[in-house]
């Protein structure tokens, strides 16, 4: 989800969003990820599902993420229904991304704030997948779990009554969690599980790297090799026919959405003591972590030639992954968004995937 400036309207972000994702659709992107929060101005969108739903008619190819939904904001059985319903109102075009719900504004305003949303989280999850793949009246009652489901008592299944939906897709759609944490413990259990990792835009590369094999010893643990091609890495990227432009649109220009973005993101996670994804080892000093140096870490910006071989130096410090995830940004300059978004497809991603294959 773009993070746009606080003085725009909502009306026209959300527009512009969509126009992203339908453009993307055109060009030929594999997927597009939006996510939720409740409570952030910045980040407006607030049901993923809602937004995702809306592009359905309008997108031929592309699939529909949520990225995420967030499980402790409902009751997994909502979850459930209406991802079954997605699922087949877009053919089986969408993948169910989720998460605990991090945002502590949104936990408040919710009357959460002091509930282990971990818990919920994995709470939630069992109780879904179960709906998915019994039949009713269910009976779900995990021990240790707050979520109770059955429809025994009201049941009528002359007229349909107590059936809650199945997805399109057979058994369930993919289920992808993003990874923020370095040498994450969550990306152990996501590989027994066959969820699918999605490692954060604004991890350094070196950190990235600790997510394959906690995710690898997961697929292990229940006798599966696993397979590269299940794990997707974000990263900010810009895209211009000219050097010169890309780095001062990228970076250094004041009005820059890149800079924005971080200094957004840096701001947040200084808040709630999450910093540490931006340093070189964990005790690097916290003045050491600067806009500037973010900046010049994380984004990969310049012309083709350019931007291939800062993805091509990031794969080798990650390892190869199965797909790179492109960093949405707020519009400052729709020619330049747009372009970059095209230069990506039609330039940059043929030319990494030639060189990969060799």
């Amino acid at each position: 989800m773009p993070v746009h400036p606080l003085n725009r309207n909502v009306t026209e972000t959300l527009k512009e969003d969509r126009e992203t994702i339908i453009l993307c659709d055109k060009l030929g992107y594999h997927d597009a990820f939006v996510g939720e929060h409740l409570t952030d101005s910045a980040e407006n969108i607030t049901n993923s599902m809602l937004f995702q739903a809306t592009l359905i008619n309008s997108t031929k190819n592309i699939k529909l993420a949520t990225g995420t939904t967030n499980l402790s904001h409902m009751h997994p059985v909502l979850v459930a229904s209406h991802a079954a319903m997605f699922d087949h109102l877009s053919e089986g075009r969408f993948i169910l991304g989720i998460s605990p719900g991090a945002l502590r504004s949104d936990a408040e305003a919710l009357g959460i704030l002091d509930q282990d949303r971990n818990k919920m989280f994995a709470e939630a999850i069992d109780v879904i997948l179960e709906i998915w793949e019994k039949e009713p009246p269910y009976d779900i009652d995990f021990t240790n779990n707050r979520y109770k489901v059955s429809t025994a008592e009201t049941r009528y299944p002359e007229v349909g009554y107590g059936v809650l939906p199945k997805p399109y897709q057979n058994p369930r759609p993919e289920i992808v969690g993003t990874v923020v944490a370095p040498f994450s413990k969550g990306v152990i259990a996501m590989g027994a599980r066959d969820f699918h990792p999605l490692s954060a835009n604004f991890l350094l590369p070196k950190w990235v790297s600790t997510h394959w094999n906690n995710y690898a010893d997961g697929k292990k643990s229940v006798g599966i090799k696993a397979d590269t091609s299940d794990w997707r890495v974000a990263r900010t990227i810009f895209v211009s026919d000219n050097q010169d432009t890309a780095i001062e649109y990228g970076k250094n220009n004041l009005k820059s959405p890149y800079r924005f973005y971080y200094s957004q993101i840096l701001k947040k996670l200084i808040r709630a003591n999450r910093h540490s994804v931006f340093k070189n080892h964990p005790e690097e000093p916290d003045e050491k972590v600067t806009l500037d140096r973010v900046l010049n870490d994380l984004v990969i910006c310049g012309d083709v030639e350019s931007v291939v071989d800062q993805i091509l130096q990031t794969i080798e410090v990650t390892g190869e992954f199965g797909e790179l995830v492109y960093a949405g940004m707020d519009w400052v300059d729709e020619d330049l968004t747009k372009r970059s978004l095209q230069l990506m497809a039609e330039e940059v991603m043929p030319r990494v995937n030639k060189f990969i294959k060799k």
